[in-house]
């Protein structure tokens, strides 16, 4: 059964890379419409969170986001198809670069450097290319996919695109090998963490689990935090932005770890306010609370 459903994906990847980019996008549109308004995917839960959130907000305007998330998810799933069935050149074609300077300049300190990411535009895409965008190699901290034949298919698509995968299990080490080398460590920072292995940090004015290991790490090894987004453009192409490096932190007291992590939280909270359709709302952020937090408070 594992191999039949690997080898129907590998099919299908390279039927839809097959397609026309026109084509191919169109059909992405169709089915992020259906997502949005038949399936509704978590349609109830996205609503009641953008509205608190995004309480500026009108009640239309929070449905286009919604619809806008489930298009562009759809779409960003597609050229991780045709990035699988065949058309790197294509995907690589369809990105813009800006900030390579910081990359450098932070790279230059020979410390390594801690890439600050998150669940924003195509972060699949972006893992993938990072190493030819900025000739470096870079190394992804990640969890293991549920099932099993897409994990073991997203683990070769990193490696054949120079992306050394670090699972997310006892990843310290390994993670501080590749600084030392001077190497590009990619860190998801907007994952809900149990509330036992987390520090609560505020993310749109409410408490969030979020795992100190970023600041730990940086503190550790001095290596700086450079933040880097990737997003759609009205065009349908791709831009990637490296934000200036953000400074280690001077120690690793419990209350300097959780500022740094709530500053480099806020850094992603400011980039989703510009573009609230680019983020996965769908990710359940606020899932753990507070001990001290009412449960009648909990989602």
């Amino acid at each position: 059964m594992t191999r039949m459903f690997a080898w129907i994906l590998h099919r299908f990847a390279r039927a839809v890379a097959a397609l026309p980019l026109g084509g191919a996008t169109v059909l992405a549109r169709a089915v992020g419409w259906v997502l949005a308004n038949v399936v509704r995917l978590r349609r109830t839960y996205v609503l009641k969170t953008l509205g608190r959130c995004l309480p500026d907000k009108t009640d239309a305007e929070r449905r286009a986001i919604y619809a806008e998330v489930c298009r562009l998810q759809v779409l960003g799933m597609m050229e991780l198809l045709r990035y699988a069935g065949g058309r790197e050149a294509e995907q690589e074609a369809r990105l813009e670069v800006s900030g390579r300077e910081h990359v450098e300049a932070a790279r230059a300190r020979g410390k390594g450097v801690l890439v600050l990411i998150a669940h924003f535009g195509n972060y699949a895409l972006l893992a993938l290319q990072v190493p030819k965008l900025f000739g470096y190699p870079l190394s992804v901290i990640a969890k293991p996919l549920r099932n099993e034949t897409l994990n073991a298919l997203w683990w070769e698509l990193q490696r054949k695109a120079g992306v050394n995968g670090i699972p997310a299990r006892n990843a310290y080490r390994a993670s501080v090998r590749a600084l030392k080398d001077n190497g590009l460590v990619g860190f998801m920072l907007d994952q809900n963490r149990p509330a036992d292995q987390g520090v609560f940090v505020d993310f749109f004015g409410r408490p969030a689990s979020t795992t100190p290991g970023l600041a730990v790490m940086s503190a550790h090894t001095g290596a700086p935090v450079l933040p880097v987004f990737i997003r759609r453009l009205p065009d349908g192409r791709n831009m990637v932005e490296a934000r200036p490096p953000i400074e280690p932190p001077p120690d690793r007291q419990p209350e300097t770890i959780r500022a740094f992590t709530e500053a480099c939280t806020k850094t992603i909270e400011d980039e989703i306010r510009r573009y609230p359709e680019q983020w996965l709302w769908w990710h359940k952020r606020w899932k753990s609370r507070p001990p001290e937090e009412p449960a009648a408070a909990a989602p």
